[in-house]
């Protein structure tokens, strides 16, 4: 996680999870990424094994031949507990030092205790990472923002997961009732990258970028001032086709392009 946080326009990436049911080898994807003029990618399904079942250094040769840089790596915490040392020579291979744990079932923020759990297994993970040159990150859905002794969860979560840095998905957090910009002030200085999502507050159910109540310029404005390395573009409803993708590029270039 960065230590010292000076204004500077974020990198625009996309999530791969975007385009998760296209046919195309991710080779062709990145491929697609790069012509998007997209600068990175976060990668969905890396593990032990590799990059969703591919070799970890034909996607940095794809990525290096696009021109795509990788933004960082969504690994599942299991995957990282029981394999830290494979698990980060995958994300090294790919050039990436930022792991994010993207989920964690509700049953861990249903009391203080499962909280207290939880933040000690992402503290022990983060450990692990650290000493392999890689920084732990926790991406939100919106099972965080139930309240635990009066507070949001997540808050008592980072408050006690010591060297973990968190990914907020801004769309997440407005649809579970939060406030995506205050958020994104509280936990400035543990923010390197976060989610570009979309919401709808009255019905809290999260909505394609532009449809909602995300105000994209303040998010703009927010992660500059802040920053924030990376933010990246995360579409999960709808149909998985490369209109997603140029419909990120788009995003990308009115608000997060100099």
């Amino acid at each position: 996680m960065t230590d010292v946080r000076r204004e500077k326009d974020p990198r625009f990436g996309f999530q791969l999870y975007s385009l998760r049911d296209i046919d195309d080898p991710l080779d062709t994807v990145i491929r697609h990424v790069g012509d998007a003029g997209v600068e990175g990618v976060e990668f969905a399904g890396v593990d032990a094994a590799g990059v969703a079942g591919e070799d970890p250094d034909d996607i940095r040769g794809a990525l290096d031949a696009a021109s795509v840089s990788a933004a960082g790596a969504h690994v599942d915490l299991a995957a990282i507990e029981s394999e830290p040392a494979a698990v980060a020579a995958r994300c090294t291979t790919l050039g990436c030092d930022r792991v994010v744990v993207p989920w964690l079932d509700p049953e861990h923020f249903r009391s203080a205790a499962s909280v207290r759990r939880a933040a000690e297994r992402l503290s022990a993970a983060a450990d692990e990472l650290s000493d392999r040159g890689l920084d732990l990150h926790y991406h939100n859905h919106d099972q965080e923002f139930v309240r635990v002794d009066g507070e949001y969860a997540l808050h008592r979560l980072l408050a006690l997961a010591d060297g973990v840095g968190l990914e907020p998905d801004l769309g997440w957090a407005g649809a579970a009732g939060a406030e995506p910009l205050t958020l994104l002030s509280r936990y400035a200085d543990r923010i390197d990258l976060l989610h570009l999502k979309d919401y709808d507050a009255e019905t809290g159910t999260t909505v394609p970028v532009g449809d909602g109540d995300i105000d994209l310029s303040a998010v703009a404005d927010a992660a500059s001032g802040h920053g924030i390395d990376w933010v990246i573009y995360e579409a999960e409803g709808g149909a998985d086709t490369y209109d997603t993708l140029d419909a990120a590029a788009q995003v990308g270039a009115d608000h997060f392009s100099d």
